[in-house]
């Protein structure tokens, strides 16, 4: 048996400790010149802004969260976090090109259930993940990597808590995916 060719098809990832790495020291620059962590929520929450305040501008304006984020100077999206997450999609994006894993759509899902299902469950993970991101002030990234390279207690509490709470949830949804 050729055992090259089977390693060449496979999907090639980056080495996950100079992946581990590299996401460190990015945190360490970005802590540097921004004087804050890394982040994909704010990107959302201005998505969100502005397209309320496109389609329904006097309710956006009126409402006390959102018109803290609108002004005449400028847009919502037009923050470092907006560019920083499409620069995550298209780097992700380019890896996979380049890499070989960007084929067509598919969805990956357990032979126990269909493609619809898995959809649906991850729409309501995504969605939950959304809303929690906002009753957290920040995602994952931003209050548990950033929060614990900064040494902040409570980014290492939040650490400890998504993980913990992951690890215990898997049990029960298991079955969506293997």
């Amino acid at each position: 048996m050729n055992t090259s060719k089977i390693i060449n098809n496979q999907p090639k990832y980056i080495n996950p400790y100079l992946g581990g790495v590299l996401l460190g020291l990015l945190v360490l620059i970005t802590v540097f010149i921004t004087g804050r962590g890394l982040g994909a929520s704010g990107a959302i929450k201005s998505s969100v802004v502005t397209t309320a305040n496109v389609i329904t501008p006097d309710n956006a304006k009126e409402n006390a969260y959102m018109s803290q984020f609108i002004s005449d100077d400028h847009s919502p999206m037009y923050t470092w976090l907006v560019f920083e997450t499409i620069g995550v999609f298209l780097g992700g994006l380019l890896s996979g090109i380049l890499f070989g894993r960007v084929k067509k759509f598919r969805i990956e899902h357990s032979p126990k259930i269909t493609s619809r299902k898995r959809l649906i469950f991850a729409l309501i993970g995504g969605m939950l993940f959304g809303i929690g991101s906002q009753f957290g002030r920040g995602c994952t990234s931003g209050a548990a990597l950033s929060g614990s390279a900064t040494f902040a207690l409570g980014g290492i509490i939040v650490m400890f808590a998504i993980f913990g709470t992951g690890y215990v949830i898997a049990y029960f949804f298991r079955k969506l995916w293997i």
